[in-house]
């Protein structure tokens, strides 16, 4: 694995250095700038019935700056698979890394018939990254902010990373509990900015984020190298609360409420939170910081240019808005149905804007775009080369034809028109266990829990019908075709992916079919051999698993740094098969040393999903 590393960086570092002599203009640079939770009506962008409550003009400015995606989709609608899938370019379900549930044996209550799938500890190592295809093509990688794929940014190709949370932590009170200008941790700006009002004409001071400016120093000591900024906010995920007084006693002016709020849950329906609105002009304050940066340095490899005029900038949100907490309303993602945890709109659209060389100023693209689309598009941007076998393993498609106004399609290599888009989210409630397809107008859903389908038409002529999807027409013959024909793609989709689960929970009170019965697992401290044998009266074993598990159970892992990616580390949270006897009632794997623990995952012929217990092998 090293070998391979070492070949593909001094292969990309050649071509890098064969380009910059052949060619008169540097490679541009590339920031992603991710926001957690941010919804698609959280925005000033895609205003539909009720206007955005929270302001965000330097959202509003990138977007006249470059193109706004009406339509514009995260790869799942929770975090760690959206992001696992921009840095990858491969769907969720294809790496097996659809949920945050990393390395959590889940069990189910009985009654619940579904399990959600077992999700590996942490990222493939083995799987080539953007990071690490960009730097191999000569480009310096930062990471600043939230990482929450496993491990640590520093193990998949980045060069430079600082995991800082920022502001955003938890506070003792969040009614009063305010940053001040002599704040040891989160001192108020000197400089002041929007929002202005009456109270303070001049605008407010924001508090130190640490995630913010590690990426502005990340791009000042880039210096004569093309960079690679994956900026990702933690806000404005759960905790709802700000350090900014001024911010949030603008909003609460500005929402008719008092100030400072009264302690307890935020309760008024709608855009009304003054906590979640203070997040989102942070998040955007963040953005116009990056901006102005840009807009006011020199670029060191093309003089005469700023920063601003050689770097692209790739605006979205891990996921749907959240709409409530526990007895807090946060947001509404209104007329979008749900939210976060779904696949249904409210869950995936999310706010995109893409700005930078070549793209029009105050465009807009209406197709259906994806984030796992970023990676090849990058790729064509900064014309870096990897390996066919890489390439042939992205799930998105190159819309740099889109960004240049050169077409009003998202087309394949063949020239073929995107007809669809598709989730699995196999995860959480038994309602949200679903897979579904977008396909023009319509919206369809393999709803597990039930085994049936949902069809939606959320737009006639690519205008609005159904955004809230109330109207279930898959029991309409008139949409029977349709039916039958996002189904079949959806599941094509899911097989040529490996989509794995859910699958049936064998503690479920009214299963109609029996489970295996599994016994107790032995190992053999010499040969350090694991076995584990189930009843012959019950059905036999289809697939089999040994999971590597940390000594102790409330062990985390995630923080731990590879400076390379040999692919001869075991680690806490690792899937690996294991062998199924000839009968089908017995499996063995070998453990290797370093690993403190394990326990077997098994899948029997009706389809049950198994654990045993986890054993210890000191």
């Amino acid at each position: 694995m090293k070998s391979k590393h070492l070949i593909l960086c001094l292969c990309g570092l050649w071509l890098a250095l064969l380009t910059t002599t052949l060619t008169a203009a540097p490679r541009p640079n590339i920031i992603i700038f991710y926001v957690d939770d941010l919804g698609w009506q959280d925005v000033q962008l895609n205003d539909v019935d009720d206007p955005c409550a929270f302001e965000t003009p330097n959202i509003v400015k990138l977007a006249e700056a470059g193109m706004n995606f009406t339509q514009g989709y995260s790869p799942a609608p929770t975090c760690s698979p959206s992001r696992a899938g921009i840095i990858t370019g491969q769907h969720p379900a294809k790496i097996g890394l659809t949920h945050v549930s990393l390395g959590a044996l889940t069990s189910g209550k009985k009654s619940d018939p579904l399990l959600e799938p077992y999700l590996q500890g942490h990222l493939d190592l083995n799987i080539l990254t953007l990071a690490d295809a960009l730097k191999a093509n000569g480009y310096r990688t930062g990471h600043s902010g939230k990482w929450h794929v496993g491990l640590n940014a520093a193990s998949y190709g980045f060069d430079v990373v600082n995991q800082d949370r920022g502001p955003h932590r938890g506070m003792g009170d969040r009614t009063k509990d305010f940053a001040t200008a002599k704040d040891k941790q989160y001192p108020l700006s000197k400089e002041k900015y929007p929002p202005f009002s009456d109270k303070k004409p001049e605008g407010i001071s924001y508090p130190y984020d640490e995630v913010t400016e590690s990426a502005l120093k990340f791009i000042d000591e880039s210096g004569e190298q093309p960079f690679f900024l994956n900026l990702c906010h933690w806000m404005v995920h759960w905790p709802v609360l700000t350090r900014n007084g001024e911010l949030l006693e603008y909003y609460c002016d500005k929402f008719g409420q008092p100030f400072p709020p009264k302690p307890g849950d935020m309760t008024l329906p709608g855009q009304q939170n003054p906590y979640f609105a203070a997040m989102v002009t942070t998040v955007d304050w963040s953005l116009g910081r990056i901006v102005d940066y840009l807009e006011k340095t020199d670029d060191p490899r093309n003089p005469g240019k700023k920063l601003i005029e050689t770097t692209y900038i790739f605006f979205s949100s891990d996921n749907g808005g959240v709409e409530t907490h526990g007895k807090e309303i946060i947001s509404d993602n209104a007329p979008l149905k749900y939210g976060k945890k779904h696949s249904e709109e409210g869950g995936v659209r999310v706010p995109m804007v893409i700005a930078g060389p070549g793209i029009p100023q105050g465009s807009q693209f209406d197709g259906l775009i994806n984030q796992l689309d970023y990676f090849p598009t990058i790729l064509n941007l900064t014309d870096a080369k990897i390996a066919a076998k890489d390439a042939k393993e992205l799930s998105g498609l190159d819309i740099t034809p889109v960004l240049q106004g050169k077409s009003r399609q998202v087309l394949d290599a063949s020239g073929k028109a995107r007809d669809y888009l598709f989730w699995h989210f196999p995860h959480n409630s038994m309602r949200s266990m679903k897979s579904a397809i977008r396909s023009g107008d319509f919206k369809l859903y393999k709803r597990y829990f039930t085994n049936d389908y949902e069809l939606y038409q959320l737009e006639e002529n690519g205008q609005r019908k159904d955004y809230e999807e109330m109207n279930d027409l898959a029991q309409n013959p008139e949409y029977s075709s349709v039916v039958e024909r996002l189904g079949a793609i959806l599941e094509v989709e899911l097989a040529a992916n490996h989509a794995e689960g859910p699958y049936l929970n064998p503690d479920y009170t009214d299963k109609k079919t029996p489970s295996a019965d599994l016994g107790d697992s032995k190992f053999d401290r010499g040969s350090r051999q694991a076995t584990l044998s189930t009843k012959s009266s019950g059905p036999a074993i289809e697939k089999a698993y040994v999971i590597y598990r940390p000594e102790n159970p409330g062990q985390k892992h995630r923080d731990r740094n590879f400076e390379s990616k040999p692919s001869d580390i075991e680690l806490p949270g690792m899937r690996e098969p294991a062998s199924i006897s000839a009968d089908g009632y017995s499996v063995r794997a070998n453990i290797p040393e370093g690993i403190k623990a394990y326990c077997f995952m098994i899948i029997d012929v009706n389809g049950y999903l198994h654990y045993s217990p986890t054993v210890a092998v000191k």
